[in-house]
């Protein structure tokens, strides 16, 4: 052998060392990726029933508070009309209740001071 087929033999053993040696590396990244591929897949289908729960669990309370809503309005509706009741009320008693007591303070001054 001349010295220029021995360089060959080492530089061929050297590339062939060289695709054993960065083999191993590929061999382990090929086997995270089926372990994350995996984990990917167990983690969708434990996900899902998780999302379909949350998604009753959310239009369920959008339900009670369309319901909060309307018991919110209906009361609105009940204090306008107490109001407006004791607006009427006050107009329709109060002014003949305050001339009714001052024409019973004035006769009692007038009876008190004759004693």
């Amino acid at each position: 052998m001349t010295g220029g087929e021995i360089a060959i033999v080492i530089l061929a053993a050297s590339a062939g060392l060289l695709v054993i040696l960065l083999g191993f590396p590929l061999v382990k990244l090929g086997k995270l990726l089926d372990q994350t591929a995996a984990t990917v897949t167990t983690f969708n289908a434990e996900f899902e029933p998780i999302l379909v729960e949350a998604k009753t669990t959310l239009a369920e309370a959008n339900k009670q508070l369309k319901r909060v809503d309307n018991i919110t309005r209906d009361v609105e509706q009940v204090t306008t009309n107490i109001s407006s009741l004791i607006a009427v009320f006050t107009a329709s008693v109060g002014g003949p209740l305050t001339k009714l007591f001052g024409v019973v303070q004035g006769v009692a001054k007038v009876f008190g001071k004759r004693r």
